[in-house]
């Protein structure tokens, strides 16, 4: 893997903290060129003055919401790097808890941050992907799009329609060389949850925490071609698979799940306290 990325541009959106941050600093060490987007410039400097002495380093303050943003943002990238090899679309938003306590310009901007961009920074990526010699194209879904998630309505939906969106994609893109894939996470050790805890639901907690640095290996392997998707941990991926399949099943081990969780925020809760 050391060679395939040397010298490539990768996108990351998000790319300020948590598993953007750990996606730029895996590329960096595959020497790869980075443009790293997020909404402020603080944390990209940040993140951009540590990887700097690895490889070249692109920072773009911008709202991925914002179409006109998303295509300078390619032409950018060309511009600075002379080319556009992989595109990671991790940035994301969640409004937490039920439908109806949430806002409507909130549900609005869950399906622009975390569906309509993404959808359409990769089909203006595409020309510019289809110029290089072997691509790729990686969206950081979620277990919650494998399965409807309540307390969560809005983000699973996306979180679906981002997972249908990569997997029909693939199959466009099946005789060309450009890699297309989703890495489906559960709950990740990362302020993107750990932040806001106490809204977070407590099923979430259920299911085993990976790191940061574990999904950007997974968003790896995908921009590789290793795999289309990789759900993680793969014993949730299972679960959530057959709770979809079996909606009965689903809403029978719920409350199980739900108590598990409690359980487990209450030890991360207490983490947080006496760190």
């Amino acid at each position: 893997m050391n060679s395939v990325f040397k010298g490539k541009t990768v996108i990351i959106t998000g790319a300020s903290a948590g598993v953007g941050a750990a996606c730029a600093r895996a590329f960096a060490n595959h020497k790869a060129n980075l443009v790293l987007c997020a909404r402020g410039q603080a944390g990209l400097d940040i993140i951009a003055e540590e990887l700097s002495a690895q490889c070249s380093v692109l920072t773009v303050a911008m709202d991925v919401s914002n179409t006109d943003q998303c295509l300078a943002l390619l032409t950018k990238a060309e511009a600075e790097f002379g080319r556009v090899d992989v595109l990671i679309n991790n940035a994301g938003m969640h409004s937490r808890g039920n439908i109806e306590k949430v806002e409507p310009a909130d549900v609005a901007m869950m399906v622009d941050i975390n569906l309509r961009a993404p959808l359409m920074l990769s089909c203006a990526a595409l020309p510019f992907i289809k110029k290089s010699d072997g691509g790729a194209i990686v969206m950081v879904g979620s277990l919650a799009g494998m399965a409807p998630l309540q307390g969560a309505a809005t983000y699973s939906a996306t979180k679906s329609g981002l997972r249908a969106f990569a997997f029909a994609l693939a199959d466009e893109l099946q005789e060309t060389d450009i890699k297309v894939g989703v890495v489906s996470p559960g709950p990740i050790d990362t302020g993107f949850i750990m932040s806001e805890i106490d809204n977070v639901e407590d099923i979430v907690f259920s299911q085993p925490m990976s790191s940061a640095d574990a999904v950007a290996d997974a968003v790896l392997s995908i921009a590789c071609g290793e795999k289309t998707e990789i759900a993680m941990p793969a014993a949730s991926g299972r679960l959530v698979t057959l709770s979809y399949l079996f909606p009965a099943l689903r809403r029978l081990l719920r409350p199980k799940l739900y108590a598990k969780g409690r359980k487990n925020k209450d030890k991360y809760r207490n983490r947080s306290i006496t760190q």
